[in-house]
């Protein structure tokens, strides 16, 4: 019987499905970014939904016992609150009424992907109460609410910068390699020009060439551009390392000698053969964009109220006195660090599965 043979990505992918870390690091961040898509959905409110005569709520506490220790639907009570004598809010239950949660229930308006318009939120409870699950921030919103629309900022700007970084980075070392002489000399001396310089510090000059009046969306996309600018030589140098190699394999010197012109044997036959290395590059760089622009919003030059970034959601985390009395807000900090956690360990299970001379038994 003839023994079924199995393409390189197929071996890969058996591998990777022994690599348990990066098998639940996949399905975490399939969440995440499912999450994401469907915020409008997954929030019960819009991301500058604000009463800030609640400033600073704490988390709430949803009760599932009556008063006679019974199992009952899930309510919360409506919080109130008093000044101590340092003029701090103390929050206290008012249960003189309950406010029963709900699923399935209407409230704020949202969009999914621009396509879909609908005021359907997964669970909430009546307007007259103010559900917090992870508490609110220093104007009352929902900080659960603009940790989910957050995502779609944070999650998305790696995905994207990655995606264009890693073309401009195929196709400057693909050349180079290729070509090798005066164009390899001049690709990879910009590359090392590029790199010579510490990637957060260009990242902070590059933002402060435009106007700080943009709004957000304007924003988005120079963040997306200076991270794309500062990925693509990493890219660039390793790629043209291998096509200095495959330039010399009898596929690539049959292709020539037919007469397919170099940009041809380039896109078809150099850069298809970097694609193990490819799916590795983009799980370990995508970490770096998403703390690159974390970074810009936490220090107030990337994605700007009321638009909800985590990195920006952790900028109130910068005075020490609001964490002592507020710690809930440094949650945003929590889904960064798990967000880049499992795109590491993705990427080591990637590693370890496209890489011939590793063997996951």
């Amino acid at each position: 019987m003839k023994k079924k043979s199995y393409s390189q990505f197929a071996i890969g992918f058996k591998k990777l499905r022994k690599h348990k870390l990066a098998v639940f690091s996949f399905y975490l961040l399939l969440l995440l970014y499912a999450s994401a898509v469907f915020a409008g959905f997954l929030a019960p409110y819009h991301y500058d939904n604000e009463k800030r005569s609640l400033s600073y709520n704490p988390p709430t506490k949803i009760h599932f016992l009556n008063e006679d220790g019974k199992f009952t639907k899930p309510y919360i009570y409506e919080m109130s609150y008093k000044f101590d004598e340092f003029y701090n809010r103390i929050y206290t239950e008012d249960k003189s009424q309950k406010y029963k949660l709900n699923f399935f229930i209407r409230g704020d308006k949202y969009s999914i992907l621009g396509l879909i318009n609908s005021d359907i939120h997964l669970f909430g409870v009546d307007p007259k109460a103010r559900l917090y699950l992870l508490g609110a921030d220093s104007r009352g919103r929902d900080l659960f609410s603009r940790i989910v629309y957050g995502g779609q900022i944070s999650l998305s700007i790696g995905f994207v910068a990655v995606f264009i970084s890693l073309i401009i980075g195929l196709f400057v070392g693909g050349i180079s390699g290729y070509f090798k002489g005066k164009t390899d000399t001049i690709l990879m001396r910009l590359c090392e020009i590029i790199m010579v310089i510490p990637g957060f510090y260009l990242m902070l000059s590059l933002r402060s060439i435009f106007s700080y009046s943009l709004n957000s969306l304007q924003i988005y996309f120079v963040i997306v551009c200076i991270m794309s600018f500062i990925g693509w030589p990493g890219v660039a140098r390793i790629v043209r390392g291998m096509a200095l190699s495959l330039r010399e394999r009898e596929f690539v010197l049959a292709a020539r000698a037919l007469g397919v012109s170099n940009l041809k044997i380039i896109a078809r036959h150099i850069i298809p053969h970097t694609f193990s290395y490819i799916v590795v590059s983009v799980s370990l760089a995508i970490p770096g964009f998403i703390l690159g622009e974390s970074a810009l919003s936490l220090l107030g030059l990337g994605i700007q109220d009321p638009y909800a970034s985590w990195g920006n959601l952790l900028s109130e985390s910068m005075a020490i006195a609001q964490i002592k009395f507020h710690p809930w807000i440094l949650i945003p900090g929590f889904f960064i660090f798990i967000t880049v956690m499992a795109f590491n360990l993705l990427g080591d299970g990637l590693r370890d599965a496209f890489d011939p001379k590793m063997n996951i038994e």
